[in-house]
């Protein structure tokens, strides 16, 4: 058998949008995903539903994996032929211990290749508005580790070793303008009294940055004389990244990430899996942490005879119109469209309506764009803004999820139209996260929930249950879509907190941030 290759990739400090293009095209590439504490979970979204998915997390004196365990982990799998991504928090070669491994995996004869990450050293300070250099502060930056390797054993958990005699104190204080130390937190004490022994005024401004990049940043602005006090009164843990220097000062001046209005904001976001990332990511660049319990999955019909027969007898049938209830009916035609060799030909004698932007956004995909658009993306619009008026002896064609109001095809008939509704795709409950997202509901640690249809909150209230409903959503702001999705909320006992005016999800995140938005003071 073949040698696998292992691919130590640095997965950047957090943020998942800082994963660089070639470590995101490793992860998608291997068989195996050896993975760390602090790489996102959003990073294996990128791997194949195949791959492994191994963990092996560290934290101080709590490993899942010694490092030679881990260093053994990576090389069998690739000697069983298996193509290994290792996803390290931050740079694989900074302070990571990715050193080692590649060593390992030329002791062992197997090919390897180092994929550098963004560096939480100088990635945390400017989530934080501090610069580790700037022209009127600082020309210099040192990168130290806070805590050094002990011969006896794991770093981290034991009294300093031979090896932390590599760190001269007299160097290290005045190395450069900015100092910043990583993995120092349980020792503060230390580096804060090294520093000033050597020369560091007690005055000297640090900022300790706690999960820097995401949304849970907590930033503590204090001093060397203040800061062991500081953080001792704040119960400040790790992870955190120590900045020293007079950059700090300007924090106040450069702060940006933690003043976005939804920041430190854990919103539940029910969507389809297929369908979240445009919420997701609308949210997380208003700094709120999403947290995707995708209760219901798009699900393609195993019978596609009636759809097949539809989109055949496109022309021969002389449909008027084509009706898009939403993107997922569009990508299911396109499919079955490419399933039998037609195009966006196939509606050339038709004209088309899409409900909502997202629908006549998948249609420009396919090459139609939308003759109608209504105003409002819901049913009662379509019928009230119809166009045509008098729709007698005109076919229509109205390809959507299999359960769904019968309101629009019947305002349709009612107009004189003859209406074949055409199931394309149906939407199957999802709740393999449910235990976990009723836990987190239940301790208070999810801020608000988004519902952005009808079964959205029908599958939600099943899978957490009626019983647990009151006190899973007590104090949790609860964003509905519109009117229809509000309905359906409360005739399950759900109250809305917020009913967006626009149909859209744009919509929805700007009633949310106008109801809960606020920029997070800190020190």
């Amino acid at each position: 058998m073949a040698t696998g290759t292992v691919y130590l990739v640095g997965a950047g400090p957090g943020d998942p949008g800082l994963l660089t293009l070639r470590g995101a095209e490793c992860i998608r590439r291997a068989d195996a995903v050896v993975y760390d504490r602090l790489a996102h979970p959003d990073h294996l979204r990128h791997a194949r539903p195949d791959a492994e998915r191994i963990y092996v997390g560290k934290k101080s004196a709590q490993h899942t994996l010694r490092q030679e365990e881990i260093n053994d982990l990576i090389v069998q799998l690739a000697l069983e032929g298996k193509t290994v991504c290792r996803l390290k928090g931050g740079d694989p070669y900074i302070f990571g211990r990715g050193g080692e491994e590649a060593e390992a995996c030329v002791a062992a004869g197997v090919p390897f290749e180092v994929v550098p990450g963004v560096t939480s050293a100088i990635a945390a300070p400017a989530y934080a508005g501090i610069p580790v250099t700037h022209r009127d502060a600082a020309s210099s930056f040192a990168v130290i580790t806070g805590h050094e390797r002990d011969d006896s054993g794991e770093a981290g958990s034991r009294p300093a070793g031979q090896a932390e005699q590599r760190r001269n104190w007299a160097h290290i204080a005045h190395a450069a303008d900015t100092l910043v130390f990583l993995m120092g937190v349980e020792n503060i004490g230390e580096i804060a009294s090294r520093l000033m022994e050597n020369g560091r005024s007690p005055d000297t401004p640090v900022a300790l940055v706690r999960w820097g990049t995401w949304p849970a940043q907590e930033t503590l602005v204090s001093t060397l004389a203040n800061v062991v006090e500081d953080v001792r009164s704040r119960g400040f843990k790790a992870p955190a990244v120590t900045v020293v220097g007079e950059v700090v000062r300007m924090r106040e001046t450069l702060r940006w990430f933690d003043k976005r209005p939804l920041f430190g904001k854990r919103v539940l976001v029910t969507r389809a899996r297929e369908q979240a990332s445009a919420l997701s990511d609308r949210l997380r660049e208003l700094g709120a942490e999403p947290v995707e319990f995708p209760v219901i999955r798009i699900a393609p019909m195993t019978d596609h005879a009636e759809l097949d027969s539809a989109l055949d007898s496109l022309a021969r049938l002389a449909y008027a119109w084509v009706v898009f209830t939403s993107a997922n009916g569009v990508a299911s035609v396109r499919t079955r469209l490419e399933e039998r060799g037609l195009d966006a030909r196939a509606f050339a004698g038709a004209k088309v309506a899409a409900i909502g932007p997202a629908t006549a956004a998948a249609l420009r995909d396919l090459g139609i764009r939308a003759d109608f658009v209504p105003s409002q993306f819901v049913a009662e619009s379509v019928a009230a803004e119809w166009p045509e008026r008098d729709m007698a002896g005109k076919r229509v064609l109205l390809p959507r999820a299999k359960e769904a109001r019968e309101l629009l095809p019947d305002r349709l008939r009612e107009m004189g139209a003859a209406v074949d509704v055409v199931t394309a795709y149906e939407t199957v409950r999802d709740a393999s996260a449910a235990d976990e997202v009723r836990g987190q509901l239940l301790e208070g640690a999810i801020h608000a929930v988004t519902f952005t249809s009808s079964s959205t909150v029908t599958n939600f209230v099943e899978a957490i249950g009626r019983e647990s409903l009151a006190d899973a959503l007590r104090n949790v702001v609860v964003a509905c879509i519109g009117p229809i999705t509000a309905e359906t909320a409360r005739n399950l006992g759900i109250e809305p907190t917020i009913v967006s005016d626009e149909f859209t999800i744009p919509g929805i995140v700007d009633s949310l941030v106008a109801a809960v938005g606020a920029g997070q003071e800190q020190g």
